[in-house]
């Protein structure tokens, strides 16, 4: 089912929150990389919003591993130059996959991400 005001699907991820040791270098980091817009709600928490995506980041230490969000880039080798130069670094540079290729990088708070492309 859809809800065409929101552009919400049924089971799709609608919110997703991470832990970080430094909340103005992730939103200089993600608003750089991806262009991503910022709602600090104290001085604790900040809410994101991009294309597609909705969150939020909280004070806390990150453990790498637990999870691997997965984004989407309709030009892979761009998406992948703006990452690095927004301070982003490689476990796994461009590989392909049966139906396309990505890469994996972590974040300044070591939180692995990856982004994919057909």
């Amino acid at each position: 089912m859809e809800n065409s005001e929101n552009k919400q699907k049924h089971e799709q991820i609608q919110y997703i929150e991470f832990l970080s040791k430094d909340l103005q270098k992730v939103k200089q980091f993600y608003s750089e990389s991806f262009g991503w817009t910022f709602t600090d709600y104290g001085p604790e928490y900040t809410a994101f919003s991009g294309d597609y995506v909705d969150g939020g980041f909280t004070t806390g230490t990150p453990v790498r591993g637990s999870i691997l969000v997965i984004l989407y880039s309709g030009d892979i080798e761009t998406t992948k130059e703006k990452v690095l130069k927004a301070g982003g670094v490689l476990t796994r540079d461009i590989f392909e996959f049966p139906g396309g290729k990505r890469f994996q990088f972590t974040d300044p708070d070591d939180n692995e991400l990856a982004v994919w492309s057909e």
